[in-house]
């Protein structure tokens, strides 16, 4: 049983391997296009699904705060770049996920305007025959995924995951 898992678990990895040597080929891609829209607003459009999302400056910084501030979505990156690679990941693993839930909180500092902390709490319910190893490999993706590993270093991570 564990050998079929074990191979299981390295044809998952080496269709991910593959998926991600075909992504690079296409690195030269457009895959955004922002549009300014006037008042400090702009139109952001994901190319492959046509999706869009609006971007706002936020209050104090002479904006209306209407939408998602550019700001706002690098602190959310976090947070959601950290929850969708869990899901990755207990996919692979064959974890069962009951549910996340997460919030964040983007602290500003001033001289120069930057973020200076970014704060997430994610709860996390996973299936009752998931074990302490499953919960270390996901509470270690949270320093591992993508976005906290390409935020500035000067960016404080103040993540806390808590199992519910």
């Amino acid at each position: 049983m564990v050998v079929i898992c074990r191979a299981k678990i390295v044809e998952k990895m080496k269709k991910s391997i593959d998926l991600l040597k075909k992504s690079k080929s296409t690195t030269n891609m457009t895959q955004f296009t922002s549009k300014y829209l006037g008042k400090l607003r702009c139109e952001n459009t994901h190319n492959q699904s046509g999706t869009m999302i609006h971007t706002d400056a936020p209050t104090d910084n002479l904006g209306n705060g209407m939408a998602f501030s550019p700001t706002d979505l690098c602190a959310l990156s976090l947070t959601t770049c950290i929850v969708t690679t869990m899901g990755i990941y207990a996919q692979m693993k064959e974890i069962e996920i009951v549910s996340i839930e997460a919030d964040t909180n983007k602290i500003m500092a001033s001289d120069p305007r930057r973020i200076a902390r970014i704060e997430s709490s994610i709860r996390i319910k996973i299936g009752a025959d998931a074990t302490d190893r499953d919960k270390e490999g996901l509470e270690r993706i949270v320093r591992t995924c993508p976005v906290s590993r390409s935020l500035h270093p000067d960016i404080e991570q103040a993540v806390m995951v808590e199992w519910v």
